[in-house]
C-alpha cells in the first residue's frame, strides 16, 4: 500500500512539473525571443559604441523582433520592413509615446522634458504649429531667397580654396550652411552679433547630438543610475551642454525683443506673440519654456541630419565614380549655363533623387529612429509587445536587409529607378524621418535642403582625392551620437567646373 502511495505522490510531481512547465513554456512563447544577459545590466553589455550596428548582428540571430533588458528596461527591437509596418502603422497608436526623461526631478532639463512629451493634446497642437508654420511646403518656397543666399556664399568659399587647390573640409561646410539657413529662415537673423560665430554654435550643436544620443545610467536605471551618471561626469556634460543652448536661445528671444535681427516677422516672434497672448496648447498656456523646447526641436532637428546626409552622398559619390559621372552629368544636361540652381529646377534631377535615397538607406542619420514607448499591448509577429516596454525600429538594419535589398552593401542608385520608394513615411523598406504619428514635420525641408545644397556643390565643382590618397583610404566609420555621421571629417579638393 505504502508503494502505491509513493507512486501517486511522484506521479502527482510530475503531472504538475510538466504542467508548470508548459505554462512557463508558454509565457516565454508569449514574449519576443531575446539573447542571454547578465544580473542587473541585462543586455547592455552588447550594445557597443554603436548600438545600431550591434542590434543588427542581433537581430540576425533572433530574429527581426528581439526583447532585450536594458538595466531595468524591457526594451523591443524591430529590425525588418514587415515589422517596422506593424509598428509604425498598424500600432501606430498603440507605441506613439516618447520614454521619459530619467533621474530625480532636480535634475530634470526643464524644457528637455517637454520635448519629451508623451502623445496628447501638447502634443498634437505643437505639432500642428511647426507644420503650419514652419514646415510647410508654402513656408519652405518662401524661404528660398535665404537658401540661395547661403549656398552662393558656400560656393564662393568653396571656389576660393579651388583656386588654391586646397582642401575643403566638406563635413564642416555642410554644417555651416544648414546652420546659417535654419537660423535665417526660422530666427531671422544671422551670427553677426551674437556671443556664438559659426564655430561655436557648430560645436554646440555637435555636443548636443553627442549627449542626446547616448546612452547613460539614469536611461537603464531610472531609480538611481543618475548617481552613476554624476560620478561618470556626463551628467555635467549635459547640464553644461543645456546651459549653453539656454544662454543661446535668451539671447536669440532677447533680439526679437528689442527688434535687432534681419528680415520680416519669423518663427519666433510667432511663438512670442502666443506667450504674449497667453495662447493654450492642450494643457496650458505656452511659456518660456516651450518656447525653448520648440526651438530645441527645430534646431536639432533640421540642422544636423541634412548636413550628415549630404557628407555621406559626397563620400559614396567618391568611392563611386561611375555614380559620380553619371549625377553630375544629369544635374549639367539639365540645368545648362546657369549661374546657380534653382529649387524648380530639382525636378528634373532624378538620379540625384536616387542618389540621396539610395545614401539614406545606407546611412539613415537617425538609425535607431527615436525610441517610442509603449501605452497599451499589442502583438508584432505573435509576440507581445507590453504597455512601458521601449521600442526602437532600427532603419540602419532595415536599409541591409538582404531579404528586402539585393546586394544591399552595394552603393547602386539605380535600384530605385524601377520602384515609386521613397522615405515620406508609406514605404517601410526606407524610413529616414520615421512613420506615423511621430513621422519628422520637417521632412519637407530636411529633403529640399540636401537636394539643393548637394545639387549645387555637384554642379560647380569637379571633386578630387587630397594628394596622395586612394579611394579605399576613404574612411566610412560612423560616429556614436543620436544622428550618425562620418567619425572622420571628410576632406575632398575642389576644381572649379
Amino acid at each position: 500500500m505504502a508503494n502505491i502511495w509513493l507512486l501517486s505522490l511522484l506521479f502527482l510531481i510530475c503531472i504538475l512539473i510538466a504542467a508548470f512547465k508548459h505554462k512557463n513554456r508558454r509565457g516565454r512563447q508569449g514574449n519576443p525571443p531575446s539573447p542571454p544577459g547578465y544580473p542587473i545590466i541585462g543586455n547592455l553589455h552588447q550594445l557597443g559604441d554603436l548600438p545600431h550596428q550591434a542590434l543588427c548582428r542581433l537581430s540576425k540571430k533572433y530574429g527581426p523582433v528581439m526583447l532585450l533588458k536594458l538595466g531595468s528596461v524591457p526594451t523591443v527591437v524591430v529590425s525588418s520592413s514587415e515589422t517596422a509596418k506593424q509598428v509604425l502603422k498598424i500600432h501606430d497608436l498603440h507605441c506613439c509615446s516618447r520614454p521619459p526623461l530619467a533621474g530625480p526631478k532636480e535634475l530634470s532639463y526643464n524644457y528637455l522634458d517637454i520635448i519629451f512629451s508623451p502623445y496628447g493634446d501638447y502634443w498634437k497642437e505643437l505639432r500642428r504649429l511647426c507644420l503650419q508654420e514652419l514646415f510647410s511646403a508654402k513656408r519652405v518656397h518662401s524661404i528660398q531667397p535665404i537658401k540661395d543666399e547661403e549656398v552662393k556664399k558656400l560656393i564662393d568659399l568653396v571656389a576660393e580654396s579651388a583656386s588654391q587647390k586646397n582642401p575643403v573640409n566638406l563635413s564642416e561646410k555642410f554644417l555651416t550652411l544648414t546652420v546659417s539657413v535654419i537660423c535665417k529662415a526660422a530666427f531671422g537673423f544671422s551670427f553677426h552679433g551674437t556671443v556664438l560665430n559659426n564655430a561655436g554654435f557648430d560645436k554646440l550643436i555637435r555636443e548636443a547630438f553627442v549627449f542626446l544620443g547616448s546612452f547613460s545610467a539614469s536611461d537603464f536605471f531610472p531609480n538611481g543610475g543618475w548617481i552613476i551618471d554624476r560620478l561618470t561626469g556626463l551628467q555635467a556634460r549635459r547640464e553644461r551642454s543645456v546651459r549653453d543652448l539656454d544662454a543661446f536661445y535668451e539671447q536669440m528671444i532677447d533680439l526679437h525683443k528689442q527688434g535687432n535681427k534681419e528680415g520680416v516677422e519669423d518663427f519666433v516672434d510667432l511663438l512670442l506673440k502666443l506667450e504674449k497672448e497667453e495662447s493654450v496648447l492642450g494643457y496650458g498656456k505656452l511659456t518660456r519654456n516651450h518656447i525653448k523646447a520648440i526651438l530645441m526641436n527645430v534646431l536639432l532637428g533640421g540642422i544636423n541630419t541634412s548636413a550628415i546626409s549630404m557628407t555621406w552622398a559626397m563620400a559614396e559619390l567618391m568611392r563611386n565614380p561611375r555614380a559620380m559621372k553619371k549625377v553630375q552629368s544629369e544635374i549639367r544636361n539639365k540645368i545648362g549655363n546657369k549661374p546657380m540652381i534653382s529649387l524648380e529646377d530639382m525636378e528634373q534631377l532624378h538620379y540625384l533623387k536616387m542618389v540621396i535615397k539610395e545614401t539614406w538607406r545606407i546611412h539613415p542619420p537617425a538609425p535607431l529612429l527615436i525610441p517610442r514607448e509603449v501605452r497599451s499591448e499589442f502583438e508584432v509577429n505573435g509576440y507581445t509587445i507590453k504597455p512601458k516596454t521601449v521600442v526602437y525600429v532600427n532603419t540602419w538594419a532595415i536599409g541591409r536587409d538582404p531579404d528586402t535589398w539585393k546586394d544591399p552593401e552595394v552603393f547602386l542608385p539605380e535600384r530605385f529607378m524601377d520602384n515609386d520608394i521613397d522615405a515620406k513615411g508609406q514605404n517601410f523598406e526606407l524610413l529616414t524621418f520615421g512613420s506615423g504619428r511621430r513621422v519628422c514635420p520637417g521632412m519637407y525641408m530636411g529633403t529640399t535642403m540636401v537636394e539643393f545644397g548637394l545639387a549645387n556643390m555637384l554642379y560647380h565643382f569637379d571633386w578630387k582625392l587630397p594628394e596622395g590618397m586612394k579611394v579605399e583610404d576613404i574612411d566610412m566609420q560612423e560616429a556614436a551620437g543620436l544622428a550618425v555621421g562620418k567619425k572622420i571629417d571628410l576632406l575632398l579638393v575642389p576644381v572649379k567646373y
